[in-house]
């Protein structure tokens, strides 16, 4: 009887003792994108010559990272990300930022995730999945806005999912916008006396369940001291909204940007205002080939300078990791608007750009 005694405690020491250990356990991940291609453009400059050029990062930046998670035990854990951003066809990216995509450390529960460090905004947070293209690095709401796939240094950030509700809210002391440091250049960071400077904060809600999706966003960015024209009194203030729904083997999303800002704007200027609106349509033909279309459109409520843009792509699974992707799209410029189909003053100011991407991704 002490015998089975002794062997009943032992078993149940060993038990718990596995299941510290197995709560302690820590996992650390490699991961990365790598996506080149070639491009066309017309109307590339101001004095409309053509261009071809090899490009990085067409649908998605290229990125090498490090994502770690440790069990600490009763549903908690601390997790971290160290993401670096590069350029394939130069090896250089992001301005001599080690860890320029993200690089943060936190805790999580069953009552959400704390992060801390630099990371992605609640914009790009809550909205990507609404634009067609996955706010794709050429050709998407991107080149109208990049502050929507925009990330923050000093950062706080709270992310909580409830079942199919998603919340996020943040908060940075100091965003990293640049300033001239020693002759150089270097991320603003937190400025004594001036708690305004260079902040930013934001935050919102989506819900997704079935064939339906939906969000709301809102983002805040103050001016900041030590840059020529800002101050920290000045406020940029964006708004977006999306939704979307699942047709069959298809997926019709939609969404829509407001903005008021005078952050850069002269004292008694135009404070600047304008919205972006985009609709698209994702369908996934077989198990290998995709096809997307988006329409972009820019309303600049200042002036008559409203471009619009068109984009459709296809996209072929060679592999689990490995896809190649054709994309063609269109941007039509009016009242000698600049919207190129990388962004506004990358085409010929007044004239209509046609582009053409052929590119290779590969995930590990």
């Amino acid at each position: 009887m002490k015998t089975l005694m002794k062997r009943e405690l032992c078993a149940g020491m060993l038990l718990a003792l596995v299941s510290q250990l197995a709560a302690a356990q820590s996992t650390v991940t490699l991961y990365g994108v790598g996506d080149i291609g070639i491009e066309y453009l017309t109307k590339a400059d101001a004095a409309g010559n053509k261009q071809l050029r090899m490009t990085s990062g067409n649908v998605s930046g290229s990125r090498w990272g490090l994502r770690g998670v440790e069990g600490l035990g009763s549903g908690s854990k601390a997790v971290y990300v160290l993401e670096s951003g590069f350029d394939l066809d130069t090896g250089m990216g992001q301005g001599g930022r080690l860890f320029g995509r993200q690089a943060y450390v936190g805790l999580e529960s069953e009552w959400g995730r704390m992060t801390l460090g630099r990371q992605q905004n609640a914009l790009f947070d809550l909205l990507i999945n609404y634009d067609p293209t996955g706010f794709a690095t050429r050709y998407s709401a991107f080149m109208l806005d990049p502050v929507l796939v925009g990330r923050y240094d000093n950062t706080a950030k709270y992310t909580g999912k409830f079942g199919p509700v998603t919340a996020v809210a943040l908060y940075s002391l100091a965003r990293g916008s640049v300033v001239a440091s020693g002759g150089g250049s270097a991320p603003a960071g937190e400025l004594p006396g001036d708690v305004r400077s260079d902040r930013a904060f934001g935050g919102g809600l989506e819900y997704a369940a079935g064939r339906f999706g939906a969000t709301v966003v809102y983002d805040q960015q103050q001016g900041t001291t030590g840059i020529s024209g800002q101050s920290s009194g000045q406020t940029d203030r964006r708004l977006g909204l999306g939704a979307s729904y699942v047709l069959g083997q298809g997926t019709i999303s939609a969404g829509y940007r407001w903005f008021r800002g005078d952050i850069g704007v002269v004292p008694g200027g135009q404070v600047r205002r304008n919205d972006i609106y985009w609709i698209g349509y994702r369908l996934q033909v077989s198990p290998a080939v995709g096809m997307t279309a988006a329409g972009y459109y820019f309303n600049n409520r200042n002036s008559g300078q409203d471009p619009w843009s068109l984009a459709a792509s296809v996209n072929y699974a060679l592999s689990r990791r490995t896809d190649a992707f054709l994309t063609v799209g269109y941007a039509h410029n009016k009242d000698n608007s600049a919207l190129g189909l990388n962004g506004f003053g990358t085409a010929t100011p007044g004239q209509n750009q046609t582009g053409i991407t052929a590119n290779l991704r590969h995930k590990f």
